[in-house]
């Protein structure tokens, strides 16, 4: 086991979430854009985005197999592997002034509710929070380690 493995680890989550505060702001930037691309002729409004992650390794037995033969080199943390659209139907808003209204005066709007925005906001930031508190732990039980050399 490698010294700075919980270096490692925090690193990616560090990474993975700052990702994830990112298209978050996105999505809240985005919330009343009704034009976000052209589709076959037409507008389409902004659909919400989502960050998947995945682990770096596997499984447990990966790990525990990966450390009984003396492994170091198994990467360890969270990755982000893609970012996907939500697949929810965007939301029909009655506002016949509007330029992008149809016939009948509804407006397609993004599928994006600023609320749970929000509270995936501060999910990420507690989560990025938390991992520096853990990467400054290892850095300081790593220093309280080399000075028992001295």
């Amino acid at each position: 086991m490698k010294l700075t493995n919980g270096f490692d680890v925090s690193a990616s989550a560090l990474t993975a979430n700052r990702l994830r505060m990112d298209v978050v702001s996105s999505n809240i930037a985005n919330a009343e854009t009704t034009r976000a691309k052209f589709v076959n002729g037409q507008y389409v409004p902004y659909k919400r985005k989502m960050v998947v992650l995945e682990p770096m390794n596997r499984s447990f037995s990966d790990v525990l197999n990966g450390q009984l033969g003396g492994s170091t080199g198994s990467a360890k943390g969270v990755k982000a592997t893609r970012i996907i659209e939500d697949s929810t139907p965007s939301k029909l808003v009655y506002n016949p002034s509007h330029p992008d209204a149809d016939v009948n005066g509804y407006v397609q709007m993004p599928n994006v509710d600023v609320l749970k925005e929000m509270v995936d906001m501060i999910s990420a930031s507690r989560a990025y929070e938390a991992n520096v508190t853990a990467l400054n732990a290892s850095k300081g039980m790593l220093t309280k380690a080399l000075e028992i050399g001295r």
